[in-house]
């Protein structure tokens, strides 16, 4: 009897394997503790859109439009890793005007920042090496830093006399400083420039992840870098095309030339993902354009967050974060989040609760995410919707 043979006698009709026992317990496991996700109110219930993606859940036509004419030209997608039959120009294209937007040398693109910061560690450090690491950088970082044989530290949250500790002691052949430019669930900005003479101190490298800045935060929406006035100063950037570059997918890392190509010899999640789908490229092509040619989109931006953060600051509530259009609406219960959440969809705003685990618990809030898309009057709604829901709830009087 073949091997393919003995292995469809273990299974049933319709392919169904025969533990059922361990099955049953499995189920019972999860279960209990979805249970108790439920019961604490953190239970993540998925809202479902049936349209398109605007500030009124009913983009850009120019940027649609776009990427319509490339699905056309190039197809829906190349079923294929990048070094086999996956490039095309306009891969190419995208990472030549995301080095040009940054002022670096080249770029390589992944299938999401997720995938780019999981793929850059474990590809550059070795265990001579050591990382340093923000304890509260986002999840991505975290599982990246996992992946890599390199010694890891953890400094306290922009603790800039903890990091220099950590870098003083350190024996290191390499030292990697590794931060979130914007820590997402506050709102908070890395202390970048301090970060960077700390580096040059004790020659080490600085890796930025800028999910939460590129596009829309700094002056001309080139990030912490530009806020911080130390733009180039940055060793490796990593970004995402998923938030301000069009909204759907993909990530990249941006940086010196030579990094990028052991980078494609050597990044796994770039070596055996597909590549990116032309329609996806074309999204962030015509972002990057629009972004070299004017700020206006991100001077808008940041026109809202001040509207709004002053405006709900004026009205009792406690905003985290700095400056930023990330402005999470501090409420500190699980069950007020969600409930205060379902009250604004009640009046027509559609915000989320977040809880733990997403957050500390005790520090649940509703996280806000201004748009360059806003107009004034739908800042002015979002912000009197806060006011009856917040007065209903007794948050603010």
């Amino acid at each position: 009897m073949s091997t393919f043979s003995k292995i469809f006698l273990l299974r049933g009709a319709g392919g169904r394997h025969y533990s059922a026992a361990a099955q049953t317990q499995l189920r019972e496991i999860l279960g209990s503790q979805l249970a108790g996700i439920k019961e604490a109110g953190t239970f993540k219930a998925e809202r479902i859109i049936t349209s398109s993606q605007s500030t009124q859940i009913t983009n850009n036509p120019e940027i649609v439009e776009y990427s319509r004419k490339l699905l056309e030209k190039y197809g829906a997608g190349l079923s294929s890793v990048r070094f086999i039959c996956g490039t095309q120009d306009i891969h190419k294209q995208l990472e030549r005007k995301i080095a040009q937007f940054h002022g670096r040398e080249d770029t390589i693109l992944y299938a999401s920042c997720f995938d780019a910061n999981a793929g850059i560690f474990e590809a550059i450090l070795t265990p001579e090496d050591a990382v340093f690491s923000d304890e509260l950088n986002h999840a991505s970082i975290i599982d990246g830093i996992r992946l890599c044989k390199a010694k890891k530290q953890r400094y306290k949250h922009r603790d800039l006399a903890d990091l220099e500790r950590q870098l003083r002691e350190s024996d290191g052949r390499l030292k990697l400083i590794a931060t979130d430019g914007v820590f997402s669930m506050d709102g908070n900005i890395a202390p970048l420039a301090r970060i960077v003479d700390l580096a040059k101190k004790y020659n080490a490298l600085v890796f930025v992840d800028e999910c939460h800045a590129t596009g829309f935060f700094g002056a001309t929406g080139r990030g912490t870098e530009e806020y911080d006035n130390v733009m180039g100063e940055v060793d490796i950037i990593n970004s995402t095309l998923g938030k301000a570059l069009g909204g759907a997918s993909g990530g990249y890392t941006t940086g010196p030339s030579e990094l990028i190509s052991f980078l494609r010899q050597k990044s796994r999640p770039y070596l055996f993902s597909n590549t990116l789908p032309p329609a996806v490229v074309a999204v962030g092509l015509k972002v990057m354009d629009m972004l070299l040619a004017s700020s206006e989109l991100t001077q808008r931006v940041q026109s809202n967050t001040q509207r709004f953060r002053t405006a709900m600051t004026k009205a009792g509530f406690t905003i985290a974060g700095e400056n930023h259009p990330i402005c999470p609406v501090m409420l500190g219960d699980a069950r007020l989040a969600s409930n205060f959440a379902d009250q604004m969809l009640t009046r027509g705003i559609y915000v989320i609760g977040f809880s733990y685990p997403v957050v500390p618990q005790g520090k649940a809030r509703i996280r806000v995410q201004i748009s360059a898309a806003h107009t004034e009057a739908e800042i002015d709604r979002a912000i009197d919707a806060f006011i009856e829901v917040g007065r209903s709830l007794k948050v603010i009087q």
